[in-house]
């Protein structure tokens, strides 16, 4: 067999395609494949589909295909442009690549399988290419993939920040919780992220009115946002979220107290943890603490209470939590006086948990993988690759592709 024709079944070529020469320079790695076309064929127009489109003219045109073992290799194609009765003269498609791109489908599709997994700089170096044009490649599929999503049947969304570099920059990730998949994300953590989102669902098919349930954190941006954009869906307030206020409200204490009881200094995390989460040692020292009847143990106390809401029946939960908001409020304790103002405000969406079962858990989880993608890769040059890599990651997108 020539070498010809080994390469045309490597690559798969039908006609009227064929290898027409190929050039290997061993030295250089790399191995360069040309190709040509039948005289006389006839392709079908990349525009309107119609078939038995005649060759007007060709221009070699150039793709990198995958590595030839560690040879680098590249298609060389003389490409005709047809002469279509409806669209005038189109350069045809060809069967090994997509249009406007610079790479094979092999390729792109290794590229894209590759970064799901490491940071596209190492991608790019593993591959030999640059990591501008796969971002490029990247970009172009979860665009696409992204454009056939159907939001037809979302009923239950969590929506969460995450922060996107140093400097307060944040992005607002929306997760179907049935489905657990990043649906939108979009840059900032306002209201004005709730609205995009509401666009967004709506072009991908959703209806606003299927949204029953959403679960979020106490920011007012994100709660005045989904009351004006989704009037009908119910508000779950994030247990964790909220357990993560009483802890802040039991540092403050703490802090505060330091300054008279110096001892109290470097315990923060003996506080936060739960006492299944203590060592022997750490435990001891808490009771210690405990004994000496100070107010950070009387805080300490509120916050074991308050997360005892979440293992009451829900008949019980709304008194539960009005007799711990009196507790709280008459404490003595000013960073639990205002926690139990905030808390007894959005009661409501406190308690609505013990019907949805809703938390931002998954959304957490989400937001690890993506510190964690973002840490490998060193960071990234825009918030516009930042959200690519949440939807490629994330996103559980259709390529098209098995």
């Amino acid at each position: 067999m020539q070498d010809t024709e080994l390469l045309q079944q490597a690559l798969f070529l039908e006609s009227p395609w064929q290898v027409d020469r190929c050039a290997f320079d061993g030295p250089g790695q790399r191995l360069d494949i040309h190709i040509t076309f039948a005289k006389g064929s006839r392709f079908p127009c990349p525009q309107c589909e119609q078939s038995g489109c005649p060759a007007y003219d060709s221009q070699e045109r150039t793709w990198r295909h995958l590595n030839f073992f560690q040879h680098l290799t590249y298609l060389h194609v003389r490409t005709p442009r047809i002469d279509c009765p409806r669209c005038g003269i189109k350069i045809a498609a060809v069967p090994w690549a997509r249009a406007r791109s610079g790479f094979t489908l092999l390729l792109e599709k290794v590229a894209m399988t590759l970064a799901k997994h490491m940071p596209v700089l190492a991608t790019g170096r593993f591959l030999q290419e640059y990591d501008t044009r796969l971002w490029r490649i990247l970009t172009h599929y979860v665009e696409e993939a992204r454009k056939r999503e159907d939001f037809s049947q979302v009923s239950q969304v969590a929506v969460d920040e995450t922060s996107s570099r140093r400097g307060h920059r944040y992005i607002t990730l929306f997760v179907d919780s049935q489905a657990r998949r990043v649906l939108f994300a979009a840059e900032g953590k306002d209201a004005g992220t709730i609205q995009a989102f509401k666009a967004d669902l709506r072009a991908h098919h959703g209806k606003v009115k299927n949204l029953r349930e959403v679960c979020l954190d106490l920011s007012p941006a994100f709660r005045e946002g989904l009351v004006k954009a989704f009037p009908r869906a119910k508000r779950t307030f994030d247990r964790y979220h909220t357990v993560r206020l009483v802890n802040e409200a039991l540092d403050q204490v703490r802090r505060q107290e330091q300054k008279v009881h110096p001892e109290l200094k470097g315990s923060r995390y003996l506080w936060l943890k739960n006492p299944g989460h203590l060592s022997g040692r750490q435990q001891e020292r808490l009771e210690q603490f405990r004994s000496q009847y100070l107010e950070t143990a009387k805080a300490y106390q509120l916050k074991l209470t308050f997360q005892d809401l979440y293992w009451q029946m829900a008949d019980h939960a709304v008194a539960y939590l009005r007799h711990w908001c009196d507790w709280a409020a008459h404490s003595g304790l000013e960073p639990f006086r205002k926690l139990a103002r905030t808390i007894h405000t959005h009661r409501r969406g406190i308690l609505r948990w013990f019907h949805s079962k809703m938390t931002n858990g998954l959304l957490e989880g989400i937001n690890s993988l993506v510190q964690a993608a973002k840490a490998k890769a060193r960071g990234y040059r825009s918030i516009k690759n930042l959200i690519t890599m949440v939807y490629l990651i994330a996103g559980k997108l259709d390529f098209g592709w098995t």
